[in-house]
């Protein structure tokens, strides 16, 4: 009777999961961005809002925790009901960086992410009458003049800020960070010849077309948009990185609704139309699904680790 009755219960366990995917969604979604609303990772969200719509029948509300550069959301997240219904956005190198700095409320290993959809590729940006017309030009007046290059980014331990850290030790220099608080504000610095160059992303040069130009952008392959602009790794240099931006969900999340849900994801970012619109923003797709998610931050963990130690942010 014993075996019988556990036999039951744990059936009666499986099934309310197994309904749940088979439903799912069933109702809204409450997408959470963990930064106020008009950035990139707000921009991305409403997006995937309509696909989403369109795909799945239900709605993807958007709501805001804004706090400590993402921490304030990312700290409560496992706090939430792991139903599904409530999913997060995360940044790297943000994740990653922030708890190894100080105690912020989480560690990274406390996120469970289940989708990487695209990145925002770092790049060397200047203004468009700039004496510099090429990566090579940048390198040759920083090595003539050490430590007097000034490149504005956003912000201390950024994706900026460690692309900074890492190309000027690929290419033996030595330049100087001026960290903003946000790309608006080192966009400004630089078209108000406070610096001589950026350390920017695509999506500057999509905002600020004849304003701006890109020397070179950190991905794989060339953009979309800016076919003219060769990559890091075409000069040489083995730098392919940026704004990693994905969704995770609460720990306590059944691990089929977490596939579900990053199949539903991928279905998203594989549309055609969803594609164009986010690289015509300066954005790259990219597809890391549950499965290969933990891989990929082992990956970037020890890649911008590294950086961050070397860039002096955290000890």
């Amino acid at each position: 009777m014993k075996t019988k009755q556990l036999a039951m219960i744990a059936l009666a366990t499986l099934i309310p999961i197994g309904s749940a995917v088979a439903d799912y969604p069933s109702k809204p979604i409450n997408y959470i961005i963990p930064f106020g609303p008009g950035g990139e990772s707000d921009i991305t969200a409403r997006h995937q809002q309509p696909f989403f719509k369109e795909k799945f029948g239900q709605d993807m509300v958007i709501s805001y925790k804004p706090g400590g550069g993402g921490a304030v959301g990312w700290s409560q997240l496992n706090s939430a009901k792991g139903d599904g219904y409530t999913i997060m956005g995360i940044n790297l190198p943000h994740i990653i960086v922030k708890p190894m700095q100080k105690d912020v409320g989480f560690k990274t290993e406390d996120i469970t992410g289940v989708y990487m959809f695209h990145y925002t590729p770092d790049a060397l940006v200047v203004r468009d009458d700039s004496e510099f017309k090429t990566v090579q030009d940048v390198i040759d007046y920083a090595k003539a003049n050490p430590g007097k290059l000034t490149l504005s980014g956003s912000g201390k331990g950024t994706a900026n800020h460690l692309a900074q850290i890492r190309f000027d030790d690929m290419a033996g220099i030595k330049t100087t960070y001026v960290a903003f608080k946000g790309t608006g504000k080192a966009v400004a610095a630089l078209l108000g010849n406070q610096v001589k160059a950026q350390w920017g992303y695509t999506s500057v040069g999509a905002k600020h077309e004849g304003k701006v130009r890109l020397l070179a952008v950190a991905m794989e392959e060339r953009h979309r948009k800016f076919p003219d602009v060769p990559t890091f790794k075409e000069l040489g240099f083995d730098l392919v990185s940026g704004a990693y931006r994905g969704i995770a969900v609460p720990k306590s999340t059944p691990k089929e609704v977490r596939v579900q849900l990053s199949k539903m994801i991928g279905e998203i970012n594989a549309d055609p139309e969803f594609r164009k619109r986010m690289e015509n923003d300066g954005m790259a797709l990219l597809d890391v699904d549950y499965a290969g998610y933990q891989a990929f931050m082992d990956d970037k963990i020890g890649i911008y680790g590294k950086a961050a130690r070397d860039a002096g942010v955290v000890k």
